[in-house]
């Protein structure tokens, strides 16, 4: 792990497990990856770029992107995460094992906030004013490509996802669209630089 939260997710996993194992309960740790949907909690600016990217635009800022944009994240529909909750929860298969939920498929950042700005504000498109900021540093800890390898999701649960990413976008954004929510971007960014990691 290269971040403190990586090291958290790790340990609370690893602890969980040998619990489960000590005392004979049927555990299972579940790795969601980048978790996108309805319901979402637009104004934390930590809860996932698809929330915060939907936040700027619905205060007609531009997103701020950090790298080149070209990194990558697996997003899985909330949907599919409560399902595979409920296949792990029946499966007699999984106690014990660390699986990973998501979709096995790699979406640039640069072009989920392309795909949240075209559904959300289709006439302003290519407006440069909500174009992404695409800012060329990094955030510490931070990794370049991000997506699960689920084939132990498949092989012990029997799960596949099942909302293609184009259709949950336009769900997330259906919803998003009968919101309001307050962009604290800038915030969190002057956190970040103020403890030097960006």
């Amino acid at each position: 792990p290269t971040s403190i939260y990586a090291i958290n997710k790790r340990d609370q996993e690893e602890m969980v497990l040998a619990i489960g194992a000590a005392y004979d309960i049927p555990t299972v740790a579940l790795r969601y990856f980048n978790v996108y949907g309805p319901r979402q909690a637009l104004s934390n600016p930590y809860t996932g770029v698809a929330a915060i990217f939907s936040s700027c635009y619905l205060n007609g800022n531009r997103p701020v992107i950090f790298e080149d944009g070209l990194q990558s994240r697996d997003f899985v529909h909330v949907c599919d995460i409560a399902r595979a909750n409920v296949l792990a929860l029946e499966s007699d298969a999984a106690p014990g094992h660390a699986i990973n939920i998501g979709t096995g498929r790699p979406t640039s950042i640069l072009r989920i906030a392309q795909m949240l700005l075209e559904h959300l504000h289709p006439d302003r498109a290519k407006d440069p004013d909500l174009q992404p900021e695409v800012v060329g540093r990094f955030r510490a800890g931070d990794i370049r490509h991000c997506y699960a390898d689920i084939s132990l999701a498949r092989r012990l649960l029997g799960f596949e996802p099942s909302v293609p990413f184009e259709r949950g976008i336009v769900e997330l954004v259906e919803w998003v669209r009968t919101q309001s929510a307050e962009d604290r971007t800038a915030l969190a960014i002057r956190e970040l630089a103020s403890r030097r990691l960006v």
